[in-house]
């Protein structure tokens, strides 16, 4: 309850894996909708129960292909013309993110679109995890609870209980994910620099730090092509490393991907199920983040802080 708003609990298709256990998690049915599909691949999504005065939470991620972002505009729009009370989007994935700047001229800014589309629908309020750059939650003039996957990987890793630990970022971007890593590990920090000139194309990368006879631990946001990934982890075995994991939170995992980590140094992908694996590996694990969603949905609709639910 929000006030005295009832909560209701709905799911996008490319989505409903995922929201099917946050509502497993919370206790609750998933609220019923459905989709009219028309000859020429139109679509008009559609509460299928009233959500009058209710607070509304759709989850979608918003991985491509961009239908899965429209399907999310269109429950949002169809929530406030229903007379819903407040529309909250559970974007576990954020997709176009890494469109969060003018990098070279006459480019657009996807992150920042897509913000202004989801706020034009009449969301009021997003919840999101490990956003490619931080500065996207500047791009939205509605509150955005920006949630970590280190919540499970942080435990995971500790579990494991490796010796001579080292915690290492695939490129410079990543190295504020990794420094956090490595002081809540007490561990000692590696870095890759990339050189690289147009998309999915890495021209060259190099090493920083000591990894010889050490336990890596690579952390990322997501795994697209796998192929900064993989490089790096293949770099740091020539060097001498006795052991390489691998950790991102959004398994997109296109291409050639799984063939690159099946074929490379790295002993395990660990990844959540922010979008669904269509992909199998016994290389790769899948940890939930339901319970992380449904906690921080939780304390939304009672109004208190999500702060507790960060490992670091």
């Amino acid at each position: 309850m929000y006030g005295n708003a009832p909560m209701k609990l709905f799911a996008c298709r490319s989505s409903l894996h995922l929201a099917e256990k946050i509502a497993g998690e919370l206790g609750i049915e998933l609220g019923k909708s459905s989709v009219t599909n028309f000859s020429d691949g139109e679509f008009q999504p559609c509460f299928d129960e009233s959500v009058r005065g209710d607070m509304v939470f759709i989850v979608q991620s918003t991985n491509p292909p961009a239908d899965n972002l429209f399907e999310l505009l269109l429950m949002i729009d169809a929530a406030k013309r229903a007379s819903a009370y407040k529309v909250i989007a559970v974007i576990p994935y954020y997709g176009f993110a890494r469109q969060d700047r003018k990098d070279r001229p006459r480019v657009s800014i996807g992150s920042k679109l897509s913000a202004d589309l989801l706020s034009a629908a009449g969301v009021d309020r997003v919840i999101t995890m490990d956003l490619h750059a931080d500065q996207i939650q500047g791009f939205f003039n509605v509150p955005v609870d920006h949630l970590f996957g280190s919540a499970i990987f942080a435990p995971y890793i500790q579990d494991l209980k490796l010796e001579n630990l080292a915690v290492s970022a695939p490129d410079m971007g990543g190295s504020k994910r990794a420094n956090a890593y490595s002081r809540h590990l007490q561990s000692e920090i590696v870095l890759c620099y990339k050189l690289r000139k147009k998309p999915n194309v890495i021209e060259e990368m190099s090493v920083i730090g000591e990894v010889e006879g050490r336990n890596i631990v690579i952390i990322d946001d997501l795994v697209d092509t796998a192929g900064t990934i993989v490089l790096a982890a293949n770099m740091m075995k020539e060097r001498g490393a006795k052991s390489i994991r691998a950790f991102a939170t959004h398994p997109i995992l296109s291409g050639n991907a799984v063939e690159r980590i099946n074929n490379s140094a790295i002993e395990e992908l660990v990844v959540t199920d922010s979008v669904p694996l269509t992909v199998h590996s016994e290389k790769i694990k899948v940890l939930s983040i339901a319970g992380i969603f449904a906690n921080t949905i939780s304390a939304v609709t009672t109004n208190q802080s999500i702060s507790t639910h960060f490992v670091f």
